[in-house]
């Protein structure tokens, strides 16, 4: 088989668990691999994939090799795979655009972005990039409220022919004109907005979806996160969290019974912890009723690290991609991005999710 020849926007944490993840099940038999929804999709394995170019704008990361740059400050996740080999590929500057937010400038230097000097990549500069490695695949891993810069490098995306992987919440793929602009130039996105393996939002829908289907009148829930990451010190700035907020409350009022008001539900990122690195933890909890109107509550802790969390998750979506670009499928994705992603333009209950995904995968 080919490799998926795949181009990185942002070598963040969750690009150094991806790079890590390809590194680590390269050696890996199908019985020994733990941690995969899918061994195999379309014939091609998570070592299959192949980084073929990398964005940034970090002085720590632009001009290193991408198996160096991922283990680079503020990078916090954890190493599983510490022996990632020299992929020959440097980190290229970007576009910082909106990319970085000003209230970074006032948090530890180690702990947030350092742009780099120099100049910054235009559309076609990135796009030559994009041509000249012969990249199928662009996945977006900006911080959230990179408004400006998702759609900038959705743009090359687009005209140096490249499938996207969205993993941020800017809705792309959920917008109707951009859907169609993808799927005009007969090119695949999976978005928007990536689920975890197991976390937070994915708990919660399944909790919501049991109330449903229990016949438990959800009346008002939470979700509380903490973290330590860069996206966490990110989000600290409120006027970034608007698509956040939006994406992931969707994610659960579309498998409520009945969609609660405002004022009784809240889904969101809440605290900067520095000490926590890339740990996440969530804080679940949802109030109803039984039969006979008998009050009841559930209250749930879940400790994850954040960004191995979603590699596998990218992994899969990534090897969709692969799969609609040789059958000639332009496009939103539907079913990948229903079982995928966080704000996909449509909805699907997880199961109903699941099983589109594996009728697309099958044919």
């Amino acid at each position: 088989m080919h490799k998926i020849r795949i181009a990185i926007v942002g070598v963040g944490n969750c690009a150094s668990s991806l790079v890590q993840g390809i590194h680590y099940y390269a050696d890996k038999a199908e019985g020994d691999a733990i941690g995969l929804a899918h061994w195999e999709i379309g014939g091609y394995r998570p070592s299959d994939l192949e980084v073929v170019a990398a964005f940034d704008v970090d002085r720590r990361k632009v001009g290193h090799d991408v198996s160096e740059a991922i283990f680079a400050a503020p990078n916090c996740t954890q190493v599983f795979a510490p022996d990632v080999a020299k992929l020959g590929v440097s980190v290229r500057m970007g576009r910082v655009l909106d990319g970085v937010s000003a209230h970074m400038a006032d948090h530890d230097e180690a702990r947030t972005f350092q742009v780099a000097d120099g100049l910054e990549a235009d559309r076609a500069e990135v796009v030559r990039v994009l041509r000249e490695a012969r990249a199928e695949v662009l996945i977006n891993y900006l911080p959230v409220g990179s408004e400006v810069a998702a759609r900038f490098y959705a743009e090359c995306a687009l005209e140096a022919g490249c499938g996207l992987v969205n993993c941020i919440p800017v809705f792309i793929a959920s917008d109707p004109a951009w859907a169609s602009r993808f799927e005009e130039r007969g090119l695949p996105i999976v978005g928007d907005d990536i689920k975890a393996q197991l976390g937070a939002t994915i708990t919660h829908r399944m909790l919501t979806d049991l109330f449903a289907r229990r016949g438990v009148a959800l009346e008002r829930t939470y979700q509380l996160n903490t973290g330590g990451n860069t996206d966490f010190l990110n989000m600290l700035n409120r006027e970034r969290l608007l698509s956040k907020k939006e994406s992931k409350t969707e994610a659960v009022q579309s498998v409520a019974a009945s969609r609660l008001d405002a004022e009784n539900i809240h889904v969101g990122p809440s605290d900067y912890v520095a000490w926590q690195n890339d740990n996440k933890v969530c804080f679940l909890r949802m109030e109803g009723k039984l039969f006979g109107d008998v009050p009841m509550n559930l209250e749930l802790r879940l400790s994850v690290e954040d960004s191995p969390n979603s590699a596998g998750v990218a992994i899969d979506a990534i090897r969709c991609c692969k799969l609609a670009l040789e059958r000639g499928q332009g496009g939103v994705l539907a079913a990948a991005s229903s079982a995928l992603m966080k704000h996909p333009p449509e909805q699907m209950p997880d199961d109903q999710a699941h099983r589109a995904l594996e009728a697309f995968l099958s044919g």
